[in-house]
């Protein structure tokens, strides 16, 4: 059975011991994502269209980096900072990105780690074939 880890170098994960991204066969889960940039600087602060686009993109980079597509993604958690402020333009580029893949989404409103951060989300991804079928390595 395939185990791959990806680890992005992120400030935390050393600290605590996590990882980016994990792959057991075909099952994967993408760590909870945000929009920092390798500078470690926000991203479009207060703009939760712009920081979602940035997140999903750091993501589709994580689950390649696994054998995975975004098209594999089953489910996204998104936690946003403010519910009224953030989830117009979460929702819209959600339904960009996810356009005809249609994964199941929960949004939270929590308190997020950096000033001006609106929007951090984790996905699962089950890699299977146009139909749905499941192959296990």
């Amino acid at each position: 059975m395939t185990l791959r880890i990806v680890q992005s170098g992120g400030r935390f994960e050393e600290i605590g011991s996590y990882s980016r991204a994990k792959r057991v066969g075909p099952f994967v889960f993408v760590a909870g994502t945000t929009a920092i940039e390798p500078s470690g600087k926000l991203h479009a602060p207060n703009d939760a269209y712009a920081q979602t686009i940035f997140a999903l993109q750091r993501i589709e980079n994580a689950l390649k980096e696994v054998g995975a597509d975004m098209r594999h993604v089953v489910r996204t958690t998104v936690f946003l900072s403010d519910m009224k402020a953030a989830a117009a333009g979460f929702v819209k580029a959600h339904g960009e990105v996810f356009d005809g893949i249609l994964p199941v989404t929960t949004a939270v409103e929590a308190g997020l780690t950096t000033p001006g951060m609106m929007v951090e989300i984790s996905v699962d991804a089950i890699i299977h074939d146009p139909l749905g079928v499941i192959e296990f390595d």
